[in-house]
C-alpha cells in the first residue's frame, strides 16, 4: 500500500512539473511530425503515379483512335477485310431504326455522316 502512495505521489508531482509536461509536448509533436513527412512522401508517389497513369491512358486512347482511325480506311478500300457497315455496327455508329418509325411505310431514315 506504501509503494502505491509513492507511486501516486510521483505521478502527482510530474503531472504538475512543467519539464515532465513540455517533455511529453515535444515527444508528441516530433512523433506527430515523423507521421506528416512520411504521410507526405506516399501522397508524392502517389501523384506521380497518377500523372503516369494518366499519360498512359492518354496514349492509348491515341492508340485505339489511331486503330479506329485507320480499320475505317480499309474498310473503304476495294477489297476490305471488314465491311463499313459491319464496323459501324460495331463501334455504335449505324443508324437504330425506332419503334415509332418501325411501323411507318413512308417513314424517312435518317441519313448518319461519320468524319473520318
Amino acid at each position: 500500500m506504501e509503494f502505491a502512495n509513492k507511486l501516486v505521489a510521483l505521478a502527482t508531482r510530474a503531472a504538475n512539473n512543467n519539464l515532465v509536461i513540455d517533455l511529453c509536448l515535444v515527444t508528441s509533436f516530433t512523433v506527430l511530425g515523423i507521421r506528416s513527412l512520411n504521410q507526405q512522401k506516399v501522397i508524392e508517389a502517389l501523384e506521380a503515379e497518377k500523372a503516369s497513369l494518366t499519360e498512359t491512358n492518354k496514349a492509348m486512347k491515341k492508340t485505339m483512335w489511331d486503330w479506329k482511325q485507320q480499320l475505317f480506311a480499309e474498310a473503304t478500300s476495294n477489297s476490305p477485310l471488314v465491311p463499313l457497315a459491319n464496323l459501324k455496327a460495331i463501334y455504335g455508329e449505324a443508324p437504330t431504326p425506332s419503334i415509332g418509325d418501325a411501323g411507318k411505310e413512308g417513314a424517312k431514315s435518317s441519313a448518319v455522316k461519320i468524319v473520318v
